[in-house]
């Protein structure tokens, strides 16, 4: 499959078919946009539009205005390749703040080259239980040095309510868990999203991320899933065209405060 083809596949079946996160979340489509509505601290925002230069100013507004009647904060989630080209700009107009791109990346689990053997000292455990949650948790906030209540909330559920579409791990150096990430299986398409792979400061270079994005890669393919997404950073990028992944756009969060 080319790029152009992979790209169209991915567009089809997470984004204009996206489901819902969560077994409190609801996915809506209406006037050619595709959006998740959660209750807080759920995650809120656009995942697919089909916009011209022509409606794309009062979709926008369509938005703003449903998001701010629930008191919500949003997300516009922009790709590269979304239409109009100027959607970017137009958002910014209308009040949002972009965040940091990310490209997206896609890798074919089978086929990447990759060794889950973790570093001297480090075992890989998965999440199971609410204590595995919160150690989840706090790797995420001295990883990203952000807040992680969302992260809690949204892993216990999926856990919970529906626990065969996630896959959770943390990597632990002795007691001291110095990495985790998740992994979000997509039932009915071969797509399984790698999500939240960060390894405390202090801890970094040695190898930890690739051990898990390794771990996570086996278990989709035991679990039948062909293709691994990743929104990836500047800093994980290079290690992911290393084991394999391709390139095919960009994605950059454009938030809106209500």
């Amino acid at each position: 499959m080319d790029h152009v083809e992979l790209l169209a596949l991915f567009d089809r079946d997470l984004r204009e078919g996206a489901r819902p996160d969560g077994p409190d979340a609801r996915v809506e489509r209406t006037g050619g946009v595709v959006r998740q509505v959660a209750p807080a601290p759920g995650w809120n925002g656009v995942v697919w539009s089909a916009l011209d230069e022509a409606g794309a100013d009062a979709a926008i507004a369509g938005q703003i205005g449903h998001y701010t009647g629930l008191g919500l904060d949003f997300e516009w989630k922009l790709y590269g390749h979304d239409r109009p080209a100027d959607l970017g700009r137009r958002l910014r107009a209308a009040g949002f703040t972009p965040g940091p791109e990310e490209t997206l990346m896609i890798g074919e689990a089978a086929a990447l080259a990759l060794d889950a053997t973790p570093p001297e000292g480090v075992r890989v455990v998965q999440v199971t239980d609410p204590a595995g949650v919160d150690l989840v948790a706090d790797v995420h906030e001295k990883a990203f040095g952000a807040d992680s209540s969302w992260l809690r909330h949204q892993l216990l559920a999926r856990l919970s309510a529906d626990p065969d579409t996630v896959v959770a791990v943390v990597a632990m150096d002795g007691d001291e868990p110095v990495s985790a990430a998740r992994m979000e299986l997509v039932p009915g398409t071969p797509f399984a999203g790698l999500w939240g792979g960060g390894t405390v400061p202090g801890r970094r270079g040695r190898g930890i991320y690739r051990t898990l994005v390794a771990h996570r890669a086996q278990a989709a393919a035991t679990r039948g899933y062909r293709y691994l997404q990743v929104d990836a950073s500047s800093q994980s990028r290079p290690i992911l065209e290393r084991l394999g992944f391709l390139a095919l756009t960009t994605t950059t969060p454009y938030e809106y405060a209500s």
